[in-house]
């Protein structure tokens, strides 16, 4: 999660307040050199409640009253799912996060073309799903740089003000469609990417690495969901 710094903050104020310490603070925010010195008006990224797939199990819930899906299984094989799914003028997002699969999030963003140039270097490599998503819907055609968000909220707010894309239930879900998630850590946005034995599969920058970055996979997931984006351009 990104936070605004407020005039008369301290780094060890809101390492207290959000449950963090000050040095863990500085790993998520590199940019911070001092920590006696922070700016009002800057982002402040908040380690452990982040825009973020953190593991675990979640409750049941979803965009238009459709349930949860399946709990969370690693590295999980995908679906044997259609890629055609929602297509821009670039093509299927789906078929190119899937052309992805097994990259380390860190690696990826510094590839120089494709999607790895349109993430953003400097978002940390645990913090990746947005900046992953919203550069595969750049790939696509679907949205352009302007729209590019690294925050779950952000990315789903700039599509639901986008009038190519519409919101859907889970039911009416094509592969490619944006899928935003409330997590206990925060929020997490994949891709849909079609059933699986009868249980929803998502693609996109998951938290599965054993250092807690994140790898471009397709799993199943026990999170509520928050809203899905169709792009209908």
């Amino acid at each position: 999660m990104n936070i605004k710094i407020k005039s008369g903050d301290t780094l060890s104020q809101l390492a207290r307040t959000h449950k963090t310490s000050v040095s863990e603070l500085m790993k998520a925010n590199p940019e911070i050199k001092d920590a006696n010195k922070i700016y009002a008006g800057r982002s402040l990224n908040i380690p452990g409640s982040r825009d973020e797939y953190v593991g675990g199990t979640g409750g049941t819930g979803g965009a238009g009253g459709t349930g949860g899906a399946a709990a969370p299984t690693g590295g999980a094989t995908g679906p044997s799912a259609p890629s055609a799914g929602t297509r821009g003028p670039g093509g299927s997002p789906f078929d190119i996060a899937q052309s992805h699969l097994g990259k380390n999030a860190g690696s990826l963003k510094m590839e120089g073309s494709g999607v790895g140039a349109d993430m953003e270097d400097w978002v940390p490599n645990n913090v990746n799903c947005a900046n992953f998503v919203s550069a595969a819907l750049e790939q696509a055609g679907q949205i352009t740089n302007s729209q590019h968000h690294n925050a779950v909220v952000g990315l789903a707010a700039n599509l639901d003000k986008d009038p190519n894309f519409k919101r859907v239930s889970l039911a009416e879900a094509k592969p490619g469609d944006v899928v935003s998630m409330k997590t206990p850590g925060g929020h997490h946005v994949v891709m849909y990417a079609g059933m699986k034995d009868g249980k929803p599969q998502f693609i996109g920058s998951n938290n599965v690495n054993s250092d807690g970055s994140q790898k471009i996979s397709m799993t199943s997931m026990n999170y509520p969901i928050l809203s899905i984006h169709q792009y209908r351009g």
